[in-house]
């Protein structure tokens, strides 16, 4: 198997925005009203190669996009935002979410990263925290959290992220935002 190649994405790439987008919008349209479409999954491609912001694509050998990967910067650059971190569905399981991740935890060490954050929605009733009156407890439904539909927060929980927080009703009533994050070495 060939190991993909990670490049920064740039404007002048109209085909790797265009199959940035395309994947944005194949691997959310069931779970998030987000991106309902390509035209806002192309807005958020745009909006990713903003200044200051860090956009990179995974590309298979015909240079065709399998992954996408970011960060933002908060925080006078102490905590940057993992955001997006998605991989195409024949793809996963590859170890390929992995390696955007550590990617990108390499880049943003270089530009004074403590800490690296991502928030992990919860729209579809896919963890314990759903559905839920988190406000009667919401250290102990942090505590107490399952995955019940292969929620991704496990998958940053194995790449050293931590549960350090969540904002009931995000999304919608019984609907949180999961946030993790972990220190960036």
């Amino acid at each position: 198997m060939t190991i993909p190649v990670i490049i920064d994405l740039s404007a002048d790439r109209s085909d790797l925005i265009e199959g940035a987008a395309g994947l944005l919008y194949e691997s959310f349209r069931d779970l998030t009203p987000a991106w309902p479409d390509m035209s806002s999954a192309r807005n958020e491609v745009q909006a990713s190669l903003e200044s200051g912001k860090i956009s990179r694509v995974m590309l298979d050998t015909e240079e065709q996009v399998i992954g996408w990967v970011g960060a933002m910067p908060h925080y006078d650059g102490h905590v940057w935002e993992l955001h997006p971190l998605m991989v195409a569905e024949v793809h996963r399981s590859n170890g390929y979410g992995r390696t955007l991740v550590q990617d990108i935890e390499a880049i943003v060490s270089t530009h004074g990263a403590m800490t690296l954050w991502v928030g992990a929605d919860d729209e579809i009733d896919a963890t314990s925290l759903a559905g839920v009156d988190l406000y009667d407890d919401i250290p102990g439904a942090i505590r107490d959290i399952k995955n019940l539909k292969h929620h991704p927060y496990e998958f940053y929980m194995r790449m050293g992220f931590r549960v350090v927080g969540v904002m009931p009703d995000a999304n919608g009533r019984g609907k949180p935002d999961i946030f993790l994050a972990k220190r960036v070495e």
